[in-house]
């Protein structure tokens, strides 16, 4: 076995941590306290091919697999740009790794070197008020018209909305009862399409209103309303009624990419602990030569590099074209989990003074925490480990 990244990967690090080197804790707080979206990483993260990592080479990217697209986005998140892990899974991850392995000729040479360049960017709609982690009872329906699919129904916390040029949306096309019966399967049915945000929009046809959040403001997550979408069944990706298989191709890679930017963000939790640590004096030495400073930190530091290697794993079995659902579960539940510890350790150790917008603990604490509920709940996750590895009875 052989442990050590591909010269590719490691490029990538570098590379990418090059570039985050000129952001610094103080402008991912900036752009958070702002909400607003880091547009000047975003371009230079463009520029040095960072962002089209995983766009094959013929339509101008570097084309890379996800364990690359893994390791810049723990880069990103290491650096201080905890919540920018959304720059890789929106874009990246929803658009570029999808229509690269899915995508038609067509869609790929229209989208993919927007990509590359950095003037394209994504979001996906899968998410709706009353069907969270339950996806097989999502209810947004697109019915055939012609050679268009028209598209109905609301969805929620859509992040990046602002931003998109594309959305790819989940929707029904064949609906739930009539799939069972007429289809032999409760995930039939289901179909992934490209909307044109832009058009959608200056037709009236999308609308969006922002959700007011706790932390992550670098993008905007909203509720979508879709009110009759006209979509050209030239932007279906996948098959119509057999999108549930490639909708697991898009959500186990932002998995991985949740669980990349919960190592990260443990490492910037880390490093800003241990330093503030090893400076801060009180009865005359630095708090960090007490145990019981040192030995918190040193344990979710542990804790760090076994979730670092979990997510490289998932992330190379994916590349392998090999199954990954349950390396890709625990990989998530695991980096989500250090990420908070870490923030809530570094937030300790900092004392009174982590209550201060003067330290980027706050901003890091904020961060952390909803990884431990999305993309997918820890419970869900812990529930697919029981069911699917340990082969207990379903609860759900």
């Amino acid at each position: 076995m052989d442990f050590d990244l591909p010269e590719s990967a490691v490029a990538v690090r570098d590379g990418v941590a090059a570039v985050a080197a000129k952001y610094d804790h103080a402008y991912w707080s900036a752009c958070e306290d702002e909400h607003r979206f880091p547009s000047e990483a975003w371009r230079d993260l463009a520029d040095g091919g960072w962002i089209g990592l995983c766009v094959p080479e013929e339509h101008g990217g570097g084309g890379q697999g996800m364990l690359e697209l893994a390791v810049a986005c723990e880069t990103l998140a290491a650096s201080g740009g905890t919540a920018a892990i959304f720059l890789y899974i929106l874009t990246p991850g929803f658009g570029a790794m999808t229509l690269a392995r899915h995508g038609t000729e067509e869609q790929q040479r229209r989208i993919l070197p927007g990509i590359a360049e950095g003037r394209t960017q994504f979001c996906m709609a899968l998410t709706e008020p009353d069907a969270g982690s339950n996806a097989v009872e999502i209810r947004t329906s697109a019915r055939l018209d012609g050679d268009e699919l028209v598209v109905r129904g609301q969805k929620i916390w859509i992040s990046g909305v602002e931003n998109a040029e594309w959305m790819l949306v989940v929707a029904r096309t064949t609906p739930a009862a009539e799939a069972r019966e007429k289809l032999g399967s409760r995930t039939a049915g289901f179909t992934l399409l490209l909307v044109d945000v832009k058009a959608a929009l200056a037709d009236g046809t999308l609308s969006y209103t922002p959700i007011p959040k706790l932390g992550g403001n670098v993008v905007t997550s909203s509720q979508v309303f879709l009110d009759d979408v006209r979509v050209p069944l030239s932007h279906v990706v996948g098959p119509v009624d057999g999108g549930f298989p490639v909708l697991w191709d898009v959500l186990n890679p932002e998995r991985i990419l949740a669980a990349a930017g919960g190592v990260g963000g443990a490492e910037a939790a880390l490093r800003l602990a241990a330093d503030y640590a090893s400076t801060r004096e009180v009865f005359g030495r630095p708090i960090g030569a007490n145990q019981a400073i040192q030995f918190p930190l040193a344990q979710l530091k542990a804790k760090t590099e076994l979730a670092r290697l979990m997510t490289y794993q998932a992330a190379w079995l994916f590349d392998q074209g090999r199954p990954c659902g349950n390396e890709t579960n625990i990989a998530k539940l695991t980096a989500a989990q250090v990420a908070w510890e870490s923030a809530n350790q570094a937030f300790q150790t900092f004392g009174g003074m982590a209550y201060s917008k003067e330290y980027p603990v706050e901003r890091l604490f904020r961060d952390s925490r909803i990884g431990k509920n999305i993309p997918v709940a820890e419970e869900l996750i812990l529930a697919h480990i029981g069911t699917q590895m340990l082969n207990l009875p379903r609860s759900y």
